[in-house]
Parts: C-alpha cells; sequence; structure tokens
C-alpha cells in the first residue's frame, strides 16, 4: 500500500502507555531525526502526562479521538490491550493517520479483515510490529533461505519461554476477552509469525494445538504448543511457556533444509559442502546493539520510510492466515483433535 505522499517532520502520536511503549517504541522515537512524538494518549491520564514528560513530548490525553483531533499526527503507534486494537487502528486510519499497532492486529481473523479494509479506504499505510522479522539474525538467515542455500525447507522448531511468578502479574493477560488468549496469542503469535514468514508464507494445511491453563481457571492458557503441517511437507512446532523455570528466558528458532541448516540466539548456519557439515556464519552480521533494541528502530526505519513515501508497505494480509491460525489451534486444543484450514 502506498505511503500516502512524502512527509518531511512526522508527528507521532502514542495510545497506550504501557510496557511496551515505555521500553520499545519511546526511546527509540525520541532518537530518530524527523519524528515529532506530539502526544501520549491512555485512559489513565496521570500516567499519560507523566510519560510526556518523562520523555519531554507533547500533550497528553485520555481518549483516542482528543489526540487524532487536536494533534494533527501524520502517524500512530497502538500499544494498548490487545481487544482495542482494532478499534484505536480504525480510528487512526479514518482520521487520516499511517498506523503502527503492536501484535495481534485484532483478537480475530474478521477483526483484522476490517482493519486491512480500512487501510485499503483511507489510503494509509498500516503495519504491525512484528519486530523480530527486523532482527539482524533473522535477516541473515532469510538471505540464506532466500538465495536457496540450504535448499527446501523441511522442519522450523521455534519457541518463546518465561517465568513469571505469578499469574496477577499478567494483568489484562490474564484476561480472555481483552487478551484473547494466553501464551500462545502472547509469545506463540509473534514466533509463528516469524516462522511462515521466513519460510515464504506457506499456505497451513491443518494445525494441531495443545494448551495447560492456569491452575483454577480456564481463562487462559500458561504452556502451549501447535504443530503446523504446511503445503509442500514442511513442518513447523512452536513451544511457549510463561512458567519456564531455568536460567533465563529463552527464544529460538532452527530451520532445517536438505543442504543446511540455520539458527538464531546465536545465529549459527551450516551448509553441506562436498559431502561434510560446514560452519558458514556471517561474520559481523549481529551487531552490538541490544538486538530488541535494534530491531524497533529498523522497524521504524522502515514504517517512516512508509509514510515518506520511500517504500511501498504492502498490506498484511498475511495477518489473516496468522489469526486463521490462531483460532485453529484453540479449536484444536479444545476439541482435542486436528484441525484442517
Amino acid at each position: 500500500m502506498a505511503g500516502g505522499g512524502a512527509v518531511s517532520n512526522i508527528r507521532v502520536g502514542v495510545v497506550g502507555a504501557g510496557a511496551i511503549a515505555q521500553i520499545a517504541h519511546l526511546p527509540v522515537l525520541r532518537k530518530l531525526k524527523g519524528v515529532q512524538v506530539v502526544g501520549i494518549c491512555d485512559n489513565d491520564w496521570p500516567k499519560a502526562r507523566a510519560l510526556a514528560e518523562r520523555f519531554e513530548t507533547g500533550a497528553a490525553y485520555d481518549d483516542i479521538e482528543d489526540l487524532l483531533e487536536l494533534a494533527k499526527v501524520d502517524a500512530v503507534v497502538i500499544c494498548t490491550p490487545n481487544h482495542l486494537h482494532e478499534a484505536h487502528a480504525v480510528s487512526a486510519l479514518a482520521a487520516g493517520a499511517h498506523v503502527l499497532v503492536e501484535r495481534p492486529l485484532a483478537l480475530t481473523a474478521a477483526g483484522a479483515a476490517r482493519v486491512l479494509k480500512a487501510a485499503e479506504r483511507y489510503k494509509r499505510s498500516l503495519l504491525v510490529a512484528m519486530n523480530s522479522r527486523f532482527r539482524s539474525d533473522v535477516q541473515a538467515v532469510q538471505g540464506f533461505l532466500k538465495g536457496g542455500e540450504l535448499g527446501p525447507l523441511s522442519t522450523i522448531r521455534c519457541g518463546w519461554q518465561v517465568f513469571r511468578q505469578a499469574h496477577h502479574t499478567l494483568g489484562w493477560r490474564s484476561r480472555r476477552a481483552e487478551s484473547g488468549g494466553g501464551v500462545m496469542m502472547d509469545l506463540g503469535l509473534p514466533m509463528l509469525d516469524l516462522a511462515l514468514w521466513i519460510a515464504g508464507t506457506p499456505a497451513v494445511e491443518r494445525v494441531s494445538g495443545y494448551l495447560d491453563r492456569a491452575p483454577g481457571t480456564k481463562q487462559v492458557d500458561e504452556i502451549a504448543a501447535a504443530h503446523l503441517f504446511c503445503e509442500g511437507g514442511l513442518s513447523i512446532f512452536c513451544d511457549v511457556s510463561w512458567r519456564h523455570v531455568g536460567e533465563g528466558e529463552r527464544t529460538w528458532l532452527d530451520v532445517q533444509g536438505a543442504t543446511g541448516s540455520a539458527s538464531i540466539s546465536p545465529l549459527r548456519v551450516f551448509k553441506e559442502l562436498h559431502g561434510t557439515p560446514v560452519d558458514v556464519t556471517p561474520t559481523g552480521a549481529v551487531g552490538r546493539e541490544n538486538p530488541f533494541t535494534a530491531s524497533y528502530r529498523s522497524e521504524w526505519a522502515y514504517f517512516l520510510a512508509a509514510i515518506r513515501g520511500e517504500v511501498v508497505v504492502e498490506a498484511p494480509e498475511d495477518q489473516l492466515q496468522l489469526g486463521r491460525l490462531l483460532e485453529a489451534i484453540y479449536k484444536s486444543a479444545d476439541e482435542q483433535r486436528d484441525v484442517k484450514l
């Protein structure tokens, strides 16, 4: 989708004053040239005001409509709880703003379709914040795959495991109506997106899902796994947990091809040469900057280039498949059977 014309000094509004705005978006935005954060919006106005003062940005608002009307934004980043993403994205697009929205795009595939339709109608760029796509190690692996250097893919194994000591620390994520799901929605969604994206977005034919919900509640899953069976025989397995007990947080993605393999965290690439596995890991592919911060900086650079008309951002139609996929995983787990897509 076209960016909608060149903009020099881009006025950005931040919707939602929670953790992801504080640790990811605002620290990156304050260092970008040609960008001005002109407002922060949160239904907790004192929180929005405190954050605006901390980052020396524009005014604070407690209603997105006030932000859109009064701050004269060119773009917004939506960092609100999951159930608000769809409504906030549609409102911003209708007001003429380009939209970067934290994952998921919406709670359902039908909701994602409505946001995509709004972006098309109002001719504005829409980007879902799948920041792991912008990691330098991920892009290095994708380069090998695009070049066919690892041969046809057979399997992808990925996962994300963290330790959260108390259920109450999850906040809105522990409430299904607001989160749309538990750890599979929170950590599984971005890992599955990454696996499908790096594989070239193959069609998923059927899924098998497993969910372990919190003791005493059927609200959300705290441990989950999904097995995807894709066209061409590709197998993708994802394992996520909020109850990982270990040395620390774990994130991984391993790809296996006919003539090579690759992984991230840390980056390793092997190819079969003359009948022998050879380490062909590129040197310098991972910079000194924290991968988390670097991914958000690269994501914002890409999004801003789209707003300025320097690159064309395709409508994120793949998020429709991802939405249907998550629905199928939860259905599979609830009905204890494979589900065809």
